[in-house]
């Protein structure tokens, strides 16, 4: 019964722990690279698995680039503008056709913490396209009102470095007074830069260990 008891026991903490860490991101990458230092973050696909898709797509497609940071409301978010009116570049075909779709809101018990990313949308709950929040604080009257799916990964302190900047204010929005420019984009996945990694050192040891029979080899058999 004791056993029984210890087990049940760890069961449930183990699973309280789990649920205090909130949802994994899966292993792509994506890094804005901006005027004031580069900012990576990545998703949770399981928590807003169409936004993702259609975020990542947008990345792919090059359409966050010469976007820009319309707002930087230091403590709260820093948001990136529509790409179809935000950009300084035209678009093509193919990043406007993307650029205009909107996406359903997937809302989640995922909260609204520093680092995380949040869609922007007006009023229709289904009406998010291409601008996003990232958070500088913690924001509970965002929870389960705004899609979340993702976060930061690295960048903190290029986003305390936006926090620093002059702004002015516009109606609600406390925006830049100098303009905060995605000069690129790119996206990587941390499993292949694992794998990489690993095929890199095991080349290393094989190279090694041929150098070390070799020797060995020499001095037994000359």
């Amino acid at each position: 019964m004791k056993i029984l008891w210890w087990v049940s026991l760890v069961f449930v903490i183990t699973n309280v722990g789990a649920l205090a860490e909130g949802p994994q991101l899966n292993s792509p990458r994506v890094v804005f690279q901006t005027n004031y230092g580069d900012i990576e973050f990545g998703f949770y696909p399981s928590v807003a698995p169409k936004t993702v898709y259609h975020i990542f797509e947008l990345v792919r497609l090059g359409c966050y680039n010469t976007n820009h940071f319309f707002r930087v409301d230091r403590g709260f978010v820093a948001q990136v503008a529509d790409v179809a009116s935000g950009r300084s570049a035209p678009m093509n075909e193919e990043q406007r056709k993307e650029a205009e779709k909107t996406i359903v809101g997937e809302f989640s018990d995922v909260k609204h913490v520093r680092g995380i990313l949040s869609m922007g949308r007006y009023s229709d709950p289904d009406s998010a396209q291409s601008s996003f929040s990232i958070l500088l604080g913690d924001a509970p009257h965002l929870d389960g009102q705004y899609a979340i799916f993702g976060k930061v990964t690295k960048g903190d302190e290029t986003l305390r470095k936006l926090e620093e900047l002059p702004t002015r204010r516009e109606g609600i929005f406390v925006m830049p007074v100098e303009r905060v420019t995605i000069l690129s984009s790119y996206y990587y996945d941390t499993e292949l830069e694992s794998c990489e990694r690993e095929r890199g050192i095991l080349k290393r040891r094989l190279a090694a260990s041929a150098v070390e029979i070799e020797r060995q080899r020499m001095k037994c058999f000359p």
